[in-house]
């Protein structure tokens, strides 16, 4: 018992990890839309564990709020826009698959040679990379908006502002359109 508690964090890790890669796979695999979206946001709540286990609570909130939650909504926004009943029948993956074998093949092979090349260390559980700014210790979300929002960031982030404005005011103008 006391193994599975120190091994605990680990084990979640391999978990949450397996269940990314699973939904990211049926995500691609599922011919049904809704169940494609639906293992998407399996996907991208399953990274945002992830996050969570590597002491990014940061990255986990806009994991969840802006994948889980934008992003998702704008996926079935166009999954009921498309009639589906108009698609074409395709078969999937039948043209392709001794190149798809081929390429899964290569690649597995280029990770497990980069597997075993690499040297496990025991895990960085708590990153100090941004535990001090400008000499103030502070938590991980208060580093980051420290980082982001600095003089030196301000403009590239306003920048990045201006742009999605723009697309979301191109997105409302196609959508009315008809």
């Amino acid at each position: 018992m006391n193994a599975l508690v120190e091994n605990g964090p680990a084990l979640l890790f391999y978990v949450f990890g397996a269940l990314a890669l699973v939904s990211a796979v049926g995500v691609v695999a599922l011919r049904n839309p809704m169940y494609g979206a639906i293992s998407l946001l399996t996907s991208f709540l399953s990274v945002a564990v992830l996050f969570l286990l590597r002491n990014a609570e940061f990255l986990a909130m806009v994991q969840i709020f802006v994948y889980g939650g934008g992003i998702m909504v704008l996926f079935l926004f166009v999954i009921m826009l498309i009639n589906l009943h108009r698609l074409a029948e395709v078969k999937k993956f039948s043209a392709h698959m001794p190149v798809v074998a081929l390429l899964v093949v290569l690649m597995i092979g280029v990770f497990g040679w980069f597997f075993l090349q690499t040297g496990f260390g025991p895990a960085f559980t708590q990153p100090d990379v941004f535990d001090h700014v400008g000499g103030v210790k502070m938590g991980n979300p208060e580093a980051v908006a420290m980082a982001l929002y600095s003089p030196a960031n301000l403009v590239p982030f306003e920048i990045a502002s201006i742009f999605l404005l723009i697309a979301m005011i191109g997105a409302v103008t196609l959508g009315r359109r008809q």
